[in-house]
């Protein structure tokens, strides 16, 4: 894994623009076969992070949920590895994310719902958690239009090895 330890634990993000800058420094790092896991609800900035992250890394976009098609891969325009950014919300399992045929040692993945297949398919990889205020009544009680409003995050990293 080649991202430096420092970016490790909990980071207070205040605006789409420092997720996406928090997203550029660590795609900076990367190379391929590293392999990151984005958890969160709609609207925590997964999609904005990822963006950050191809931009770092250097990669034709325009990056943008892959949730319709399930994997999108982003080429490089400046000889670093490919980025695939995958959506596992409608895969009920690690062997339909395999089915995908993902090129997991020449590439960069993220994989968006994939906190539960993740060490069925790689040794290690990096956990993001990216959670979003919400109302006193929870999740429910954010207004769609909100989803991606300006306001601040957590994003909590953690590196893991498959037990």
């Amino acid at each position: 894994m080649s991202v430096d330890a420092a970016f490790l634990g909990r980071h207070e993000i205040a605006t789409s623009v420092e997720m996406e800058s928090l997203g550029r420094r660590i795609g900076e790092q990367l190379e391929a076969g590293d392999v990151l896991i984005l958890t969160g609800p709609l609207g925590a900035g997964k999609t904005t992070f990822t963006r950050g992250l191809a931009d770092g890394l250097g990669v034709r976009g325009p990056v943008q949920s892959p949730t319709f098609v399930i994997a999108r891969t982003h080429p490089s325009l400046v000889g670093r590895p490919p980025l695939v950014h995958v959506d596992a919300y409608r895969l009920g399992s690690a062997e339909e994310l395999d089915d995908l045929d993902l090129d997991l040692d020449r590439s960069v993945v993220v994989i968006e719902w994939g906190r539960s297949m993740a060490e069925e398919l790689v040794d290690s990889w990096w956990d993001i958690e990216l959670e979003r205020p919400v109302g006193a009544g929870g999740d429910d009680d954010l207004d769609p239009s909100e989803l991606d409003a300006d306001a601040p995050r957590i994003v909590t990293i953690v590196k893991e090895s498959a037990r």
